[in-house]
């Protein structure tokens, strides 16, 4: 069905059913790939949209070339969320997410001028430890 071993696409399926997701539940649309990859991506729709009705979640994928593999993925997107919605807890990736954002904000001009302050203090530390031919005297 889906272009993968079957124990995936068991797995896939009883990971589903322990999430309570049915087909009928599923909207699936095709649309055209974009990118690196040539004509095949861009004559082809390999590109799946996958609506799970009762949440709302829609689900997107388009990693591979191949429109049946891309089917698989995407299910297995949409169970990601749903076990991450159901958790209620923030899940692996989102953490990842704001980590990096964290790491990314700018720091506020005090916190700046306090970051160095401190620079020059263990730089003034490790200077004055050196032996005195290092510091220049």
């Amino acid at each position: 069905m889906f272009n993968v071993t079957p124990e995936k696409e068991r797995a896939l399926v009883e990971r589903m059913a322990r999430l309570g997701v049915r087909e009928s539940d599923l909207e699936e649309r095709f649309i055209r790939g974009a990118g690196p990859g040539g004509q095949k991506v861009n004559k082809t729709s390999a590109v799946v949209c996958l609506r799970h009705v009762p949440t709302g979640i829609e689900v997107r994928c388009g990693a591979e070339r191949s429109q049946a593999l891309n089917r698989f993925l995407a299910r297995r997107r949409l169970c990601e969320r749903l076990e991450a919605r159901a958790e209620g807890a923030k899940s692996a990736a989102q953490q990842a997410r704001e980590k990096i954002r964290r790491q990314k904000r700018r720091r506020s001009r005090r916190q700046k001028a306090r970051m160095l302050d401190e620079k020059r203090a263990h730089a003034a530390k490790k200077r004055d430890r050196a032996p005195p031919d290092w510091r220049g005297e």
